[in-house]
């Protein structure tokens, strides 16, 4: 299957600073992949390039099978800012009916855009009266506009409160089994780790890891975290194990963990509860930025 995004050699530098450097990534259609890192790490200077905002240095740079900023190119790419900003006197549905003319969209179209993403209701209401959250589904709105072959999403569920988020990640998994590729930029770890498909970590503008969370579980080798929790009265033998609010707390290496849960299952009865915790996102990134600053 032929990439809607290839980066290949990626190198960028300002006035000697290196922001990128040789960073080699693809994003599939129908792939939904999380960019993470520290700011400062070149996220946003990679986007741009993407975008077609600011040339590379050196490297190729393939969006849409065109070259980045081209015609064809932007044609088929969507972008949502962190902060989307609006004019305030104007509504949703003006708004909205500026972007698609500019897109050379029916105007037709705009209603069912804000409706997409949850706005309808709110459609002929000013801007200016709307909250952030409001707001950024108002740029997610005109992001969808001509269906779009790749999004880029720079901290898209800044503002969202949580019913929100769950309702824009589900109208992500939408457009990507349409066939639109993602590349999302997100702090928000816990959010990412069960809906993307792979995830990128930049640290000091190199890829240090990409893979899917399964994936840099392995190559991380961090340990795997347990709670026991014993029968009323039941006395487990678990030697090395922290007495945690009622119940047993123990970690071991991942290739450990199969043998420690026969053991565990093993005791019966005595045996109240058992929690596997596997090494968050959160843990696995803070790994390899570690490694890599090391």
């Amino acid at each position: 299957m032929t990439s809607t995004l290839t980066i290949s050699g990626l190198t960028k530098q300002f006035a000697g600073v290196t922001a990128l450097s040789d960073v080699t990534l693809s994003v599939a259609p129908g792939e939904r992949v999380a960019l993470l890192g520290h700011n400062g790490a070149g996220k946003s200077t990679m986007m741009k390039i993407i975008l077609g905002l600011i040339p590379q240095t050196a490297g190729q740079v393939t969006v849409c099978g065109a070259a980045p900023g081209s015609a064809a190119a932007r044609a088929q790419v969507a972008y949502l800012p962190e902060n989307a900003a609006f004019h305030p006197a104007l509504t949703g549905l003006e708004q909205m009916r500026h972007y698609l003319a500019l897109r050379g969209e029916p105007a037709t179209a705009a209603l069912p855009l804000l409706e997409q993403v949850g706005l309808g209701a709110a459609a002929r209401r000013r801007i200016g009266t709307y909250s952030k959250g409001m707001r950024q589904r108002v740029g997610l709105a005109q992001a969808l506009i001509g269906s779009p072959r790749l999004l880029v999403l720079d901290e898209p569920t800044s503002g969202l409160d949580p019913v929100s988020r769950r309702d824009f990640y589900a109208l992500l998994d939408g457009l990507a089994a349409r066939g639109a590729a993602i590349l999302l930029s997100s702090h928000a770890l816990t959010e990412v780790e069960a809906r993307t498909d792979r995830i990128l970590i930049l640290s000091k503008g190199r890829l240090v890891a990409e893979g899917p969370l399964a994936d840099l579980r392995r190559q991380a080798a961090l340990p795997v975290a347990l709670h026991v929790t014993p029968r009323a009265g039941a006395e487990l033998d678990l030697p090395g194990a922290v007495a945690v609010g009622g119940a047993l707390h123990l970690t071991c290496a991942q290739d450990e963990k199969l043998a420690l849960l026969a053991r565990i299952t093993a005791m019966g009865d005595a045996v109240a509860d058992l929690e596997v915790l596997p090494p968050s996102l959160e843990d696995i990134y803070s790994h390899f930025s570690q490694r890599a600053g090391q």
